[in-house]
């Protein structure tokens, strides 16, 4: 497992120059006319021509060779418990893993796996707060969980949330795995919880784990959630006409992830494409679930939006970072200046035949990560997991 890292370490500068290709992860553009980014103690400083910028002194200085820097990926839907470990696979260093995938932030849609998860009141609040704090304090390898979701149950009231938000509780878990499954009840949780700064996700589509039921179209609807969690189902999707009306009347995020049905992701692609709102979509990967730990998942998620969804590649990128972060309000997901200095470094894989890293990518390669960069600190070096990379950075001072 990848050594845990306190959030706030002092970083110093990085420099990194020789960027072959720059994603911005804004959609309005999302490829930048630069070479070069300049981080000081965590934070982008500035962005652009490595001639126009101050390079002296730093503490770190990377060669990027010629490769794609993008903003660090988001998972936008994950399922963790505690440390580096899931009971649903019993799996020891999954989060590590993700790293290894150029995951560098992931959202939790709710603790559910823990065994003996409470669900009276007073237990569901403090695990969520418990959580929270515990991975607020422990980063397997820098990655940044934001943790401590609970699972709404009934019986909850206003001065539930108030209390969850005060103590740092920042997500809802998903709405859907716990007791309250109606529409007017689910509105009443989401508006609560929004009044307090909570972020709320609503499962979609048929049950995934023990106590979870059925969420259709009309109680998304109803609800109102922040996100539309797995639109295309974790895992059995609702019908794609429900999908449709659900892009076309909702005006929430959103969310397609690995772990659901590929053609009804694909379908919600595409509505939103018709309806020019591709700002709404983020990515996930709903695991560790049933189906296994995937470490890939949002890279495959990218490869397959795109070859498959027909869609650039630069444009999917922002999907798993701006637009989530933005969606999340998180801090990082942009280079721009002011955001966290969260960065993965990629190229094409060998023997692609893909001219270069975009244009593999839409040919349905998975592209090869060769450095990820938390808070400004290189974190590891190539990726065991992905195929490797033509080329890849190194540090050169």
């Amino acid at each position: 497992m990848a050594e845990a890292t306190p959030a706030g370490a002092p970083s110093g500068k990085l420099v990194v120059k020789n960027i072959g290709l720059l994603l911005s992860g804004m959609l309005e553009r999302p490829i930048l006319d630069a070479d070069c980014v300049v981080a000081q103690d965590g934070r982008i400083a500035a962005v652009g021509k490595a001639k126009d910028l101050d390079l002296s002194g730093a503490k770190t200085t990377i060669d990027a060779k010629g490769t794609a820097l993008a903003p660090g990926l988001i998972d936008s839907h994950v399922h963790p418990v505690f440390g580096d470990w899931t009971p649903r696979q019993s799996q020891l260093g999954w989060i590590d893993s993700f790293l290894h995938g150029g995951v560098t932030a992931m959202i939790s849609a709710g603790e559910v796996h823990l065994p003996g998860r409470p669900k009276d009141i007073v237990g569901l609040k403090a695990l969520a707060i418990t959580a929270q704090r515990s991975f607020d304090a422990f980063r397997p390898g820098g990655v940044k969980v934001h943790a401590g979701a609970p699972v709404v149950e009934k019986g909850m009231v206003e001065s539930d949330f108030a209390e969850l938000a005060k103590a740092g509780v920042k997500l809802l878990g998903e709405i859907g795995l716990g007791s309250v499954k109606q529409g007017a009840e689910a509105k009443q949780m989401v508006a609560w919880a929004r009044k307090y700064g909570i972020s709320s996700t609503i499962h979609t589509g048929g049950p995934s784990v023990p106590g979870s039921g059925y969420i259709d179209k009309d109680v998304i609807l109803e609800a109102d959630a922040d996100v539309i969690g797995h639109i295309n189902g974790g895992h059995t999707a609702l019908p794609l006409a429900q999908i449709s009306c659900l892009c076309e009347q909702c005006g929430r995020a959103i969310e397609i992830v690995h772990n659901g049905n590929e053609l009804a992701g694909l379908h919600a692609l595409r509505v939103a494409k018709e309806l020019k709102q591709l700002d709404r979509v983020i990515l996930g990967t709903d695991s560790p679930a049933g189906s296994g730990v995937q470490p890939l998942g949002i890279l495959r998620m990218i490869a397959l939006l795109s070859a498959v969804g027909e869609t650039p590649a630069e444009q999917v990128f922002c999907m798993a970072t701006g637009n989530t972060a933005r969606i999340r309000e998180l801090d990082c997901g942009l280079i721009e200046k002011g955001r966290a200095a969260d960065f993965v470094f990629l190229d094409k894989a060998q023997h692609s035949s893909g001219a270069d890293m975009l244009d593999s990518v839409r040919k349905g390669d998975l592209p090869g990560v060769g450095m990820v960069v938390i808070d400004g600190i290189v974190r590891i070096g190539r990726s065991r997991n992905t195929p490797p990379a033509e080329k890849v950075p190194e540090i050169v001072a």
